[in-house]
């Protein structure tokens, strides 16, 4: 079998049928498999799978395992030498998976491949990035970073570029790759998990491409919207983790107190945002709510 496209979801029912509706209307070539696996869904979503799509392999979870160990279960349970790892929020235009499996077909160095994403209107979206550093997070967290956040507009959409980090909503990886280096740390239960792996691809030798050609329309946070607040918590617990990871447990710490320092500056910007346009008020409070929680639980990281 060439591929296996593996699909976590989470409450997600109607953008999940889209997703799945796209990969049938535009398939790879040759043989391939789709592997859903569903965290405890409540909103009907397995009956869905299993009513409107039975070629696709159903895995239910009993409880919400968490991004990386739903994947590692699908990853396990498939077959093909290529592993699509793909959001339930994302619809695959035509040929772009054909498109993902042939450049891995002509470059037996790349241990992962990526589509250009784009958002529902069809502008570029973000969708690979330099590896973190503690001076990169910090200008993020402080919006220092305006030019890095353009950067990959001005990037030619004809050519594929070797990246350091491709996000995981769309990426293929070649089962050779995934042998060596294991599945997905499940430490990460949402983000950071695909930058921890992408950093072990490289380390052991894989290079990772971003393929503008395959294009993937991508919703972004459907699931994580509805618990904004600790997925929001998760967000900046899996970035430590990967920096005590990686870095050593001085820098784990550096990260907190840089963490800490945004979180006291956004909360001092409260009184700017309560002057602010009702809808843009409300976003800014309930953000400011979030850091203000944050710092609350600090101390337990």
């Amino acid at each position: 079998m060439r591929m296996s496209i593996v699909i976590v979801n989470w409450n997600t029912e109607a953008l999940l049928r889209q997703c799945l509706a796209s990969i049938l209307a535009h398939p790879p070539e040759g043989d391939y498999e789709v592997v859903v696996v569903d965290n405890a869904s409540t909103d009907g979503s397995v009956a869905m799978v299993r009513d409107e799509f039975p070629s696709v392999t159903l895995l239910a979870n009993e409880k919400n395992a968490g991004f990386a160990a739903g994947n590692n279960l699908a990853m396990e349970a498939s077959t093909a030498d290529m592993v699509l790892l793909l959001n339930s929020d994302t619809v695959v235009r035509p040929g772009a998976l054909e498109t993902l499996r042939q450049f891995m077909e002509r470059h037996p160095e790349a241990g992962a491949a990526g589509a250009r994403l784009l958002n529902p209107d069809g502008s570029l979206q973000p969708s690979c990035f330099p590896l973190p550093t503690l001076l990169s997070e910090g200008m993020h967290l402080f919006h220092l970073d305006h030019r890095r956040r353009r950067v990959m507009h001005e990037w030619d959409v004809s050519q594929p570029r070797r990246v350091d980090v491709l996000l995981g909503a769309c990426m293929l990886l070649r089962r050779e790759a995934v042998a060596q280096v294991g599945l997905l740390d499940e430490g990460y239960f949402m983000y950071s998990e695909e930058v921890d792996y992408c950093r072990r691809l490289q380390e052991a030798g894989w290079a990772l491409y971003w393929v503008p050609e395959a294009e993937v329309v991508h919703y972004g946070g459907q699931s994580t919207r509805q618990v904004a607040t600790e997925m929001f918590l998760r967000l900046y617990a899996g970035k430590l983790r990967y920096f005590r990871k990686h870095e050593g447990a001085r820098a784990g710490r550096i990260y907190k107190l840089i963490l800490f320092a945004a979180a006291l500056f956004r909360l001092l910007l409260v009184p700017l945002a309560l002057l602010a346009p009702a809808p843009k008020r409300q976003e800014q409070l309930s953000l400011a709510q979030r850091y203000l929680k944050l710092v609350s639980v600090l101390p337990q990281y």
